[in-house]
């Protein structure tokens, strides 16, 4: 078997983990963190939309308390994900799961839509193997995250020089942009600018991104 399709062991022997199926477990704790890190805190309730596989084997298979594990910041390999749901229930995080019987863009689907307050986000996830993940949408909005590469996630108005303003930031750190795209619900309203860099260390430039004027979020993933 040839190496070249694997970018590196971690492809072929999976990731370190709890629980038994890195798809069913890993991704699925890696697209709870995510979920968290887009939102910014703590969500007050969660509603999660199983599909196809994930719907017919999330509990045996522990998708249901990684999911949840990684919307409360844990790793795969955490040891406290067994108790997930009993974590969320003590820190007053109301949980929904809802399995879904239509068909869905990949068997292992999950579109979780997290509430606090007056904000609430819908994000779509899928778990492709090994641990890894996509990204799929976000309020609507089709986006391709993979979040194998060092990822800025800007949640914008959209307004003319935002753009530049973060490209600039990150020029004068040195730091290079491999990927940028940008997506938008309407002209003039709220925009999402994906960068994917070169460095896992923005140093001060994340900070001075979040300054920005009307810029609403900024997610950095390493």
């Amino acid at each position: 078997m040839s190496t070249k399709q694997f970018n590196s062991v971690f492809d072929i022997i999976g990731p370190v983990m709890i629980g038994p199926s890195s798809s069913h477990t890993a991704g699925a704790a890696r697209i709870g963190k995510v979920v968290r890190h887009i939102f910014g805190e703590q969500p007050d309730s969660v509603d999660i939309l199983l599909y196809e596989s994930f719907a017919k084997t999330y509990r045996g298979h522990g998708t249901d308390i990684a999911l949840i594990g990684g919307l409360l910041g844990m790793e795969p390999d955490d040891e406290r994900l067994a108790d997930s749901l009993k974590i969320a229930y003590e820190a007053n995080m109301e949980v929904l799961f809802v399995p879904k019987k239509e068909k869905a863009d990949h068997p292992n689907q999950v579109t979780m839509v997290v509430k606090k307050g007056e904000r609430s986000m819908r994000v779509t996830g899928i778990s492709i193997g090994g641990g890894n993940i996509q990204i799929s949408e976000v309020d609507g909005f089709k986006i391709n995250l993979s979040m194998g590469t060092p990822t800025l996630i800007v949640v914008q108005k959209d307004v003319p020089g935002v753009i530049a303003k973060a490209s600039h930031i990150l020029q004068e750190a040195n730091i290079n942009i491999g990927t940028m795209s940008v997506t938008r619900s309407a002209k003039g309203e709220k925009a999402f600018m994906i960068l994917e860099i070169d460095e896992r260390d923005l140093g001060s430039a994340l900070e001075q991104i979040k300054q920005i004027p009307d810029i609403y979020s900024v997610s950095f993933f390493n």
